[in-house]
């Protein structure tokens, strides 16, 4: 703006300053002959006219107000400079602010001057013009006059705007404080009966108080509060000085201290602000916008209500997968889900926590009898809804306390608050507990815990009762009063163990039943019991068995466990480590977060001090190790480490384990817990086995070779490394945030992880095996060095194999595998060959295979001796396992074998129940809408498999499903099926009506997986599923007519035979959870998926009925009108398909699907709008507006869901450049630089939706873009009428763009 003053010669500012004399010298002329105002301003416009001075004149601004102050302070000076201001010869708002530096520092001496200033600020302050003439230069000169601090360039003059109503403001406050005494450096206050001061003083609150509540003014000054939090806090809290202490204001008829300091306001950082003026409206253009924000809000049934919280439930019941093992915390990732449907869907937090505990309760009762197979049960769904869900709720409350906590420390010392007392969601923690209460069918406890949820319901009834320390002493059933307790009760105690509710929970209105006086006379005394413990009692094998069969309650019983485990003698480290592998692991709800901790601590102990032996340290700790090795490879204990976000932590505390087990030669054995001899080939072998089911090693062939896909299956690059380097990632990000600085406050502090950096390089034997993995996978096979220490080797395990089958070696030694003719040596000598470190028989185990499959091949060796050697083979070396399945999982991909015959002479025949699994697959996938005729199976055709399915499916059968073995079946059942479903149809229903045959128990299991097999064969069966998935979800269908739809509808009862008569058919949402991940190539997802959503609208708009069936009623005696459909139940239901829509895309492909919808596939579809039928007359207008706006919240719901509404995730980190490309799709297509061919109703709705949940919902995205794209956007917005959200989304942007935003509140403030 300085160019403005520099534009002018020197001649002519002469010559204005010779016109501004005459016009000085007429004011005083006037004055004198007390002219009336109205002819002085005309003698001094055509003066200045003649002049050529432009008007409203700076220059003449400047010389009346130093004329009037305070030498001329008369009645006549004022209204000449009222008559002035008011007729535009003087900018009104540069005289204010010449104003308020001369008159407001003396009031005290001038106080009807101060009186009169007032006066003038009523009538000229609120409302401001801008883009008048000389708009630069007045600008420039008020900003000049606010000596303001200097900066490198001259500021926006919107921002001067805003500066110079906040100075005005600012002022006043502090005027009207310092003259009633409330100001450390004031005077005496003014006497009470000078009545002219306190005239002004409350004339001044009046101001204040219409400043921050006219509509205009406000909305400037809420600019100032989210963009100059550094000025707002201290103005607050002089705001709060006078509403508490003023009495002049409390003497006030139209004002009061709670009207002075509006709730809004309350803030120093001004997040989610609203606006102060109910006078502000939005611009009515465009209907759907009256309930774009909050049509989530129709909950008139309880299933819209649920289906708000959908994907809560989706990703629960994803996590249920006992085939994936996630190496991200559930626990993270439902904090930011909640977060963002909290955000998106605009509930209070009560809501948002109910939706959360009611989700994880349906994700219980869904199992509660499941059906059997090597999959997660009951406990791990218990430790989804009562740790999990419970720590989801811990972090969101500990986040809005750590930024609470933090911006306190950053405000005054006199500002600063309790922070015991910081946070609204702790209370919507009760209240959202409280009303858990109304839903009892879902409280119901599965019989299990049916005594825990008596215990707790028992403690808090005595409690009530006075007789808290009576419940260790006795038995719930010997208390003379009814228990009964549910899952409520068993949450509540969850919540009170992390100190987020106290036992004032046990006095809610409902919670206990009637407490009681009267006790049992009789009380048991020396019942073994966690207390025992805590009182001193050593580990016997009495209170050992106790303490494993019972879960520990707090954080000291679990630390006391790990002193004995560390400090202890070798048998209480043995007694502790059994005990925390106990019901503590899987059912300590309550300290579940400590246990998984400490048993990863405790895998890593730490190294003797001056320790100098030749081999690992970790050797002595053998028996040790293997109890929790053992201990924690059950499906459901894995499966909790993946929950709790620990597994990359699991996984390096196992490599130490296989790299020094491993390497050492078992000459030395050791006695285990249950009197079977332990060495260190056994050691490793369950460190080995449950750190490759850490990672998908039994993927990448079927991904890599048959996918089908430009790029592997999402997530099929994980492996060691991976997990290392998130692991390092891990320890070097916590504790920086707020929100860690708060939460590590939960944690043990006898927890110690090093913090230094692990690699693959670390682990040079596990290194050496992972490249020869990924070399069986790339099916490249090194040729064998005769003679060396691996043929050796070779020799040795083929003799050892041919044992039991009586069967001479030399015939498994063919040409190709490279072993010399020499003779194989006995089996004595064989088995003294393999006592060889467990790296080199893991070297050697490919070639070992090669040979016996090229044996088999050739006929030298029999299909079930192929099958005996091979299950040899795998008992003297478990770990062999893995390989077995890498090196047969590539050979299926190589194709070169011929196929086996599964007649029931050579191989094993599915002939007695291949046709009944056939019907079962039939019947799961019509129960779910689905129909793939091309699939079905020849019944004349004989049943053949690719040999190395055959072999590898006859070594599966041969283990028997006992605990010794179960975790060796865990990995190799997962991986068959992994395997078959790669293989042509029908390999899959072949394995498993042969694994019916074998297991009965897990018969459904392998139906199902059968069916699941379908979806990664067939395209058109994963589309047939998802429309079903759509349908059942919103009720839509002739068949659905009368249907609500809802979250039962779409993931029904779970898995298993819950009913008589066999296996009960899953529902359609269930069924795509657990198919997903087999899909080929999720990349076509998002076409189908937008393409679903729009016939969904269509369907919507007709009632929930097809398109032919809506013609048929129409031709029927009554007929059916769209209007005869609610809009806003039609936008609320329209939300719900677009969050099934959004929830489906981001399960199936992560934050790449996402990308890939935002940035390609909306733009695509905007710019052919393919596919679609157009409407006609006014229902066609609406439903145009429907699918904008459903693909508008189908597109913010996706990204919320992918990057989070904040920037804690990683993934948030792509965010902005992704939103750039989309909205500058969206800028150019308003600019009418593209030419789009959707309706224009539909574009009008998707812009204005988009942008109308970013700025309600996702504010923080809005200030990380490109402040350009941000102007085009909202230059746009305001050709379509938008006129609020074009400002609002310039108010979000923050202080690059204040400026503009404040010109654009005075443009639209009529």
């Amino acid at each position: 703006m300085g160019e403005v003053f520099q534009n002018m010669s020197e001649e002519e500012e002469e010559e204005e300053g010779s016109v501004m004399d005459g016009v000085m010298e007429v004011t005083k002329w006037a004055q004198e002959k007390k002219t009336d105002p109205l002819i002085w301003s005309i003698q001094v416009s055509s003066a200045l006219n003649s002049g050529g001075v432009s008007l409203p004149s700076v220059e003449l601004a400047q010389r009346l107000v130093s004329h009037i102050c305070f030498e001329n302070h008369v009645p006549i000076t004022w209204k000449f400079l009222e008559k002035a201001m008011s007729v535009r010869l003087l900018p009104p708002l540069l005289v204010l602010s010449l104003l308020s530096a001369r008159v407001v520092p003396q009031r005290r001496l001038h106080p009807s001057a101060y009186a009169l200033y007032m006066d003038l600020l009523s009538r000229h302050a609120f409302s401001p013009h801008i883009h008048f003439p000389n708009y630069l230069k007045v600008m420039a000169s008020i900003h000049h006059s606010l000596s303001l601090p200097p900066s490198n360039h001259h500021p926006h003059p919107g921002v001067v705007l805003v500066h110079f109503l906040f100075s005005i403001v600012s002022q006043l406050l502090q005027s009207s404080l310092d003259d009633q005494g409330f100001l450390q450096h004031s005077p005496d206050p003014y006497n009470n009966n000078d009545a002219l001061h306190r005239k002004n003083t409350a004339m001044a609150i009046e101001i204040i108080a219409r400043f921050l509540h006219h509509k205009l003014t406000s909305r400037i000054l809420a600019l100032v509060q989210r963009n100059m939090p550094a000025h707002w806090g201290p103005f607050l809290h002089q705001l709060q000085q006078l509403a508490a202490n003023s009495t002049v204001l409390r003497s006030l008829k139209h004002v009061t201290p709670e009207s002075l300091l509006p709730l809004d306001f309350n803030s120093t950082t001004g997040n989610g602000i609203k606006l102060l003026s109910s006078d502000w409206k939005t611009t009515p253009t465009l209907e759907l916008n009256a309930v774009m924000a909050d049509s989530c809000a129709v909950q008139s049934r309880h299933d819209s209500w649920s289906l708000l919280w959908l994907p809560i439930d989706l990703i629960l019941e994803d996590a249920m997968d006992g085939n994936h093992v996630a190496e991200a915390s559930a626990v993270e990732a439902l904090t930011g889900l909640v977060k963002a449907l909290q955000a998106v869907n605009g509930t209070a937090w009560h809501s948002a926590f109910l939706g959360l505990w009611i989700a994880a309760l349906r994700l219980v009762q869904r199992e509660r009898d499941p059906g059997e197979g090597p999959v997660p049960r009951l406990d791990t769904c218990l430790s989804m809804l009562l740790c999990i869900t419970t720590l989801v709720v811990a972090n969101l409350i500990e986040e809005e306390e750590g930024k609470l906590i933090e911006e306190a420390e950053r405000s005054p010392a006199n500002q600063r608050m309790d922070k015991q007392a910081l946070g609204e969601r702790h209370g919507a923690l009760v209240t959202s507990l409280q009303l858990l209460g109304d839903y009892e069918n879902l409280l119901t406890p599965p019989q299990s815990v049916i005594w825990g949820a008596n215990q707790a319901a028992a403690k808090a009834t005595l409690f009530v009762s006075g007789h808290s320390g009576y419940l260790e002493h006795t038995n719930v059933n010997d208390l003379p009063t009814n228990c009964s307790g549910n899952l409520r009760h068993l949450i509540v105690e969850a919540c009170i163990a992390r100190h987020l509710l106290d036992t004032s929970a046990y006095f809610w209105h409902g919670y206990v039943s009637t407490p009681f006086n009267q006790l049992p006379h009789s009380i048991p005394n020396h019942l073994p019991s966690w207390s025992s413990l805590m009182k001193g009692s050593p580990l016997t094998p009495p209170l050992v068995n106790v303490l494993v069969a019972t879960p520990a309650s707090s954080l000291a019983e679990i630390e006391k466990i790990f002193e004995f485990a560390i400090n202890g003698s070798d048998e209480e480290k043995i007694s502790a480590a059994t005990i925390l592998c106990g019901a503590s692991l899987v059912r300590g709800w309550n300290v579940q977060e400590h246990i998984v901790f400490f048993i990863i601590n405790m895998l890593s102990p730490p190294v003797p001090p001056k320790y100098s032996g030749t081999e690992s340290y970790l050797i002595s700790h053998a028996p040790f190790l293997n109890v929790f090795l053992v201990g924690i490879s059950s499906v459901d204990s894995v499966q909790i480490f993946s929950l709790h976000g620990v597994v990359p932590l699991l996984a390096a505390v196992l490599m130490p384990i296989c790299e020094a087990f491993g390497s050492s030669v078992p000459n030395v054995s050791w006695t285990a817990v249950t009197g079977e001899k332990l060495t260190c080939h056994a050691v490793f072998s369950n460190a080995f086995i449950l750190l490759l089911r850490l990672w998908r090693f039994d993927r990448p062939p079927v991904e890599h070779v048959m996918g089908g896909a430009a790029t592997p299956a999402l997530g099929s690059q994980l492996g060691p490394e991976y997990l290392l380097l998130v692991r390092n990632c891990m320890l070097a990000a916590f504790g920086k945030s707020p929100r860690d600085r708060v939460r590590s406050r939960r944690f043990s502090k006898m927890i110690r992880f090093s913090l230094e950096p692990l690699f693959m390089d670390s682990f040079p034997k596990l290194n050496i095996w992972y490249r020869q993995h990924q070399e069986c996978i790339a099916s490249i096979c090194n040729t064998l060095a005769p003679g060396g220490p691996v043929s050796q080797i070779v020799e040795a395990l083929l003799t050892m194999m041919c044992k039991k089958i009586n069967r001479s070696a030399q015939s498994l030694t063919p040409t190709t595998s490279g072993s010399s003719n020499s003779s194989l040596p006995s089996l004595d000598d064989a088995l003294m060959k393999l006592k060889v470190p467990a790296w080199d028989i893991l070297e050697a185990t490919p070639f070992v295979l090669d040979a016996a499959l090229t044996a088999c091949a050739h006929g030298s060796l029999s299909p079930r001796e192929l099958a005996t050697g091979l299950k040899d083979l795998a008992d003297f070396l478990p770990a062999t396992l893995g390989t077995i399945v890498s090196y047969l999982s590539s050979e299926v991909t190589r194709c070169i074998w011929k196929p086996a015959f599964m007649n029931g002479t050579d191989w094993p025949s599915p002939a007695a129940n291949l046709s009944i699994v056939e019907q079962q697959i039939k019947k799961i996938l019509a129960a779910t809408g689905v129909d793939v005729p091309s699939l079905a199976i020849d019944g004349n055709a004989p049943a053949t498999l690719p040999l190395p399915l055959a072999a590898f499916l006859s070594l599966t059968i041969t283990y028997k499903l006992d605990k010794s073995c179960e975790r060796f079946v865990i990995l190799a059942g997962p991986s068959l099926i992994a395997l078959s479903s790669g293989c042509p149809w029908p390999c899959m229903p072949i394995v498993g009506a042969l694994w019916a045959q074998k297991v009965k128990r897990w018969s459904d299991f392998f139906v199902f997986s059968a069916s699941a097999t379908v979806f990664h064969h067939s395209r058109d069966a994963v589309v047939q599923l998802l429309r079903s998935c759509f349908a059942s979800t919103l009720g839509l269908g002739s068949a659905c007519i009368y249907n609500n739809g809802g979250v039962g509808t779409l993931l029904g009862h779970g898995f298993g035979s819950h009913y008589s008569g066999g296996f009960t058919p899953v529902a359609p949402g269930f069924l795509y959870l657990r198919v997903y991940r087999s899909i080929r190539d999720v990349m076509f997802l998002t076409d189908e998926i937008v393409s679903l959503l729009m016939l969904s609208v269509r369907d919507i708009a007709n009632g929930g009925l097809p398109k032919g069936e809506v013609e048929k009623l129409k031709k029927t005696k009554y007929g059916i009108r769209y209007g005869q459909v609610s809009l806003a139940a039609s936008m609320t239901r329209v939300k719900h398909a677009a969050l099934l829509g959004a929830s489906i895309l981001w399960i199936s492909g992560g934050s790449g699907l996402v990308q890939s919808l935002i940035t390609e596939t909306l733009p695509s579809w905007f710019l052919s709008a393919q596919g679609l039928e157009q409407e006609g007359g006014e229902s066609g207008v609406v439903v145009a507006m429907l699918r904008g706006y459903a693909l508008a919240c189908f597109a913010v719901l996706g990204g919320t869901f992918a990057w989070g509404i904040d920037s804690l995730s990683p993934a948030s980190k792509r965010r902005p450049k992704v939103l750039e490309i989309h909205l500058e799709f969206l800028a150019n297509a308003l600019d009418r630089k593209i030419s789009l061919r959707c309706d224009c109703a539909t574009w009008r709705a998707y812009v204005s939706g988009v942008m109308s949940l970013m700025v309600s919902c996702t504010p923080l995205w809005i200030q990380e873009l490109d402040v350009g794209i941000l102007k085009r956007m909202s230059s746009g917005l305001r050709q379509l009428n938008e006129e609020d959200l074009a400002l609002r989304l310039l108010e979000i942007r923050g202080t690059s763009v204040m400026g503009e935003a404040a010109e654009m509140i005075c443009q639209t403030r009529l």
